[in-house]
């Protein structure tokens, strides 16, 4: 969701902009643009649509400089068009400004900067700032700086530039992710690690409030009260081969094809940190201080994630689990204190409603672990303890090697977190492990499936609706299931406790109506199977997801997609793949921007 690139230094700034706003197309957006300073003014180049659109008018100016500062918008306020593209300029052109997040005081401000004669030429909360930042400057760029942010109420990144300045980009960040990375030949910032990748192997992260200054040979760090602090580069490691699509025609694909090794890579992070987590875990282990209450935090597939977690910790460590949508958490009254372990899920660690809900668990005292795929994440910094997937960089807006690899770790949390607290047995523990284990495998198996799968999208894509039906962990894959055919085929999808479809539910069920109905929980199979059977009475077309051990139990019917044997809470892993795979498939079939969804972003950063 929005993104920001900028670069200062000896050579053009205009390759290392267009590179950097195409590493971040995955997040989602609807507009880019580019502001490049030369000698006496500010050159500001803006398209709507897709970065390529930017680069042939980029083509068209060949224009240059070596300070640059580029933009993708993901619309919040005000249609996407041009007057709302980024860049936007202040009054009198003394300065132009890029931002990510959301000024949540803009009316106000707007309104104010209006009755002093400011004009407006766009909608968005970004023009704002521009005008702000004019009106404020007195000539000496910190203080003036300073006096701007304490205006501001809400999350932002900034990357900034001034006429005044000609040879400096100024960065400022509240609650929104600034990564600034040395280059060969000058510096560079983002708000994301991958648009950096190409250029840069040494990074610093801003801290909220924090404002830095950058020429081509010195950066100057401050703090929000304008004293000067300081920053050392720190390498990071990336796998940059994951980032390129390589022989897949789309990044989806390659990820869904990346889950066994990400998967097996992932497990045996956690077998590493064993010790590590076993003392960060002490707050659940012990039992004379044991938490009262787990919640699970998440929000899209991380809240799947989540609700598979909370049956897993509940089932093995008898301690009340409750599964919560993070924009949920922030707004609701959950009784959290000091005796609750509150587990927060994130790709990114950037996600803006889980940052927010973080902090209000933090503010009560409970104990937060959170399981990132980013290191050095906002998330990261705020958490008592962390534990990271080994998923890799995902590109495809629609999650699926992050997501399967947070089922991982939740998985590795509750069963260690049971057998430390003594609630399982050497042997069971090692059931629990020797099933984990297998899941890698199990994955792989059914990736190299894959035909089979597509065959289904010439169905799937002719329906105006899916329904996914599912009980217990079976529910969790219809939700997760559902949740990725919408996002990449369009098809409004919808899933349901197959306990609830008597209640309401049954009334949406016509002929020729399509159900995906998830059965391979053995505890719940008899009760799933009777609601399949409630569906086909009255005409329904049914696909099932069922392990093999059901094969012959769902012979009349001639849609199935079968999944290896899997303990029953540990169903919502094998029965996600192929349920990613048909989304897949489906929206190929279709004609859809696979990688890139409509109206989608990658990282959520505004709530």
């Amino acid at each position: 969701m929005c993104g920001i690139i900028g670069y200062v230094g000896k050579e053009n700034a205009v390759p290392y902009l267009l590179t950097g706003l195409q590493k971040l197309e995955y997040r989602g957006y609807d507009s880019a643009g580019i502001a490049l300073q030369t000698s006496e003014d500010f050159k500001i180049i803006k398209a709507t649509g897709r970065v390529s659109r930017l680069k042939e008018k980029l083509s068209e100016s060949t224009a240059k400089s070596m300070l640059g500062i580029g933009h993708t918008r993901w619309a919040t306020h005000g249609e996407v068009s041009l007057s709302n593209a980024h860049p936007h300029l202040s009054y009198k052109g003394i300065f132009t400004v890029v931002h990510n997040g959301i000024i949540e005081n803009y009316s106000a401000l707007r309104d104010k900067l209006k009755d002093e004669g400011y004009p407006f030429v766009s909608d968005t909360d970004t023009e704002v700032i521009a005008h702000l930042l004019e009106r404020d400057y007195n000539g000496d760029l910190v203080s003036s700086l300073v006096n701007t942010i304490k205006k501001l109420e809400g999350s932002f990144a900034l990357a900034i530039l001034c006429k005044k300045a000609p040879d400096t980009l100024i960065l400022i960040k509240k609650e929104s992710p600034l990564i600034i990375g040395k280059g060969k030949d000058g510096f560079l910032v983002a708000s994301d690690i991958n648009a950096l990748s190409p250029f840069s192997e040494e990074t610093v992260k801003l801290n909220d409030g924090e404002i830095a200054l950058i020429t081509p040979n010195r950066i100057s760090f401050y703090s929000p009260e304008g004293n000067e602090t300081f920053h050392s580069f720190r390498k990071f490691s990336y796998l940059s081969k994951s980032a390129e699509k390589g022989l897949f025609s789309h990044f989806m694909l390659k990820e869904i094809f990346e889950q066994p090794k990400a998967l097996k890579d992932t497990l045996q992070h956690c077998f590493n940190e064993k010790e590590k987590l076993k003392n960060e875990l002490s707050f659940i282990l012990r039992p004379h201080n044991k938490a009262v209450r787990i919640y699970l935090i998440g929000c899209g597939s991380a809240y799947h994630a989540a609700l598979s977690g909370k049956y897993v910790f509940e089932k093995l460590t008898a301690i009340p689990s409750e599964a919560v949508i993070a924009s949920e958490f922030c707004t609701a009254d959950f009784p959290v204190n000091e005796n609750c372990l509150c587990i927060f899920i994130s790709q990114s660690g950037e996600t803006a409603d889980t940052l927010s809900a973080l902090k209000k668990a933090k503010e009560k005292g409970a104990y937060i672990l959170s399981v990132l795929n980013v290191s050095e994440s906002s998330a990261a910094l705020l958490s008592n303890s962390v534990i990271y997937t080994k998923a890799g960089p995902e590109i495809a807006v629609a999650t699926t090697k992050a997501y399967t690899c947070q089922l991982m770790v939740l998985y590795f949390l509750a069963v260690l977190s049971a057998y430390e607290n003594k609630l399982l047995n050497d042997g069971d523990y090692q059931y629990y492990i020797n099933e984990l284990n297998s899941l890698p495998e199990k994955a792989s198996g059914i990736i190299e499936r894959q035909e089979e799968f597509s065959k289904f999208a010439k169905v799937l894509s002719a329906q105006t609706a899916v329904h996914f039906i599912g009980r217990n962990t079976d529910y969790v894959a219809a939700l997760e299931g559902a949740l990725k055919m919408k996002e990449i085929s369009y098809i409004p999808s919808d899933a349901y406790p197959s306990g609830e479809l008597k209640h309401g539910t049954i009334s949406l069920i016509e002929k020729n109506s399509l159900t995906i109905a998830l059965c391979s929980n053995d505890s719940v199979f008899k009760k799933t199977a009777n609601s399949i059977e409630e569906i086909r009475s009255r005409g329904g077309d049914v696909i099932t997801v069922s392990s093999e051990k059901h094969t012959e139990d769902l012979s009349a019917l001639q849609r199935k997609i079968i999944v290896p044997d899997t303990d029953d809470l540990f169903v919502s892993l094998t029965e996600a793949i192929p349920l990613q795979l048909i989304a897949f498939y489906t929206a190929k079939e279709k004609g859809c921007d696979i990688d890139k969804p409509r109206n989608l972003a990658k990282s959520v950063t505004v709530e």
